[in-house]
């Protein structure tokens, strides 16, 4: 990565963090910029802050720029789980272990490498890494996802998202017996300042978020609980980290679980349920996914001892 550094000078004070980093590097554009930002990519003064930050005088703006070189990112017949298909959407059940999107050091193997060999029509919204991705789940969980396949649907898809107007679903194998059946997640989460990799609850630089989950079933012996989650916000790996806040991470999960979890699967989360008004038909469309065969049989385990 090449890092650049700049010092905020008396005539910028009070501009936009990303209005003023679009000024200072006028090769990117401001929607790329906003997602460095988001990705933790620029620190002021050693810190994150949100798009809307105001610079002030000599802050000290330090930018990490991925080596994109123009990816060339190739179709490749990777097997695809089409849940359904029209001209402007595609809903896709993905598998646990698979990459959405391209990003750097990792240009194959992924949902958008597939996406490319299944069809050509994809919105050119999210550029040539991710083109038609609207949403995107973890590599680690499997699941619903929609895909646009213009700019129109696109957008439409978007603005549902942005509105919380989305239902999302999903199916979880968390650590501990959570006593009561339903219950509400209600904490800010933002990127983790010790570790850009990670999210957390804080209070910092961070966005509502907001879980609603009930139990399905409860495991005793293994001190176990599956739940259902349905999300209100979607901020990234929200589940996982609203679950680990409470004292109940999922089972598997390699970033915010337990080192003793078995990993050979990967995490138990899967994103079961997808609901959305359709971007030309105005029809409410609602799908879903059954569990991976390997969930199933963990949970048949899971009874067996029980």
């Amino acid at each position: 990565m090449e890092t650049i550094e700049k010092i905020v000078e008396a005539a910028d004070i009070g501009s936009r963090l990303d209005k003023y980093l679009a000024k200072m590097l006028p090769d990117l554009t401001r929607t790329r910029i906003q997602q460095f930002i988001n990705d933790g990519l620029v620190l002021i003064n050693g810190k994150t802050e949100k798009n809307s930050y105001k610079v002030q005088n000599e802050d000290l703006i330090e930018i990490e720029l991925p080596e994109d070189k123009e990816m060339e990112i190739l179709p490749e017949d990777i097997p695809l789980d089409v849940v359904y298909e029209d001209a402007d959407v595609i809903v896709v059940n993905k598998p646990n272990g698979m990459i959405v999107h391209p990003s750097v050091g990792i240009n194959s193997g992924t949902l958008v490498n597939a996406l490319l060999y299944h069809c050509q029509d994809l919105s050119g919204i999210n550029g040539i890494i991710r083109p038609g991705i609207v949403h995107r789940i973890d590599k680690e969980t499997s699941g619903l996802l929609m895909v646009a396949k213009n700019d129109k649907a696109h957008h439409h898809l978007s603005d549902q998202l942005r509105e919380h107007s989305v239902e999302r679903s999903y199916i979880a194998l968390v650590h501990g017996n959570i006593a009561h059946e339903f219950g509400t997640i209600d904490a800010p989460i933002g990127r983790d300042t010790k570790d850009r990799q990670k999210m957390t609850v804080t209070d910092h630089n961070s966005k509502q978020a907001r879980t609603n989950f009930k139990v399905l079933e409860r495991f005793e012996k293994d001190d176990l609980t599956l739940i259902e989650c349905r999300l209100e916000t979607g901020r990234t790996h929200q589940i996982r980290v609203h679950m680990a806040f409470i004292d109940h991470p999922v089972y598997g999960d390699p970033k915010y679980g337990y080192r003793r979890d078995d990993h050979s699967f990967g995490q138990y989360l899967h994103a079961k349920t997808l609901g959305f008004v359709h971007p030309t038909t105005n029809e409410v469309m609602t799908f879903e996914a059954e569990l991976p065969k390997e969930f199933e049989e963990k949970l048949k385990e899971l009874r067996n001892r029980d």
